[in-house]
């Protein structure tokens, strides 16, 4: 699982086997296998980033495999008084 941001400031946890595609459509856009689009906080270079730091801890056998991996980033990004945080895009 990588840990995540909604554009609410709600961090969730998505299960980085079921990522079929991410976009940048102004926001980004992570499309899971189902079908199911869900529009985060992060810059997809960021969960590409998380996805591979998550699968590199799996395969070398760390314990929960990162599980916090991003989740403290996504924490101090949560300011509700700002607007526009630095790596989001809303124009």
């Amino acid at each position: 699982m990588i840990h995540l941001t909604r554009l609410n400031y709600q961090p969730l946890a998505v299960n980085s086997d079921l990522i079929k595609f991410v976009e940048d459509a102004h926001d980004t856009v992570v499309t899971l296998v189902n079908g199911e689009k869900i529009v985060v906080r992060e810059r997809v270079e960021e969960v590409i980033e998380r996805v591979i730091a998550f699968r590199r801890a799996v395969l070398s056998g760390l314990p929960a495999a990162g599980a916090n991996l991003g989740f403290a980033a996504s924490q101090s990004e949560n300011p509700a008084s700002q607007a526009h945080p630095e790596g989001h895009r809303h124009g």
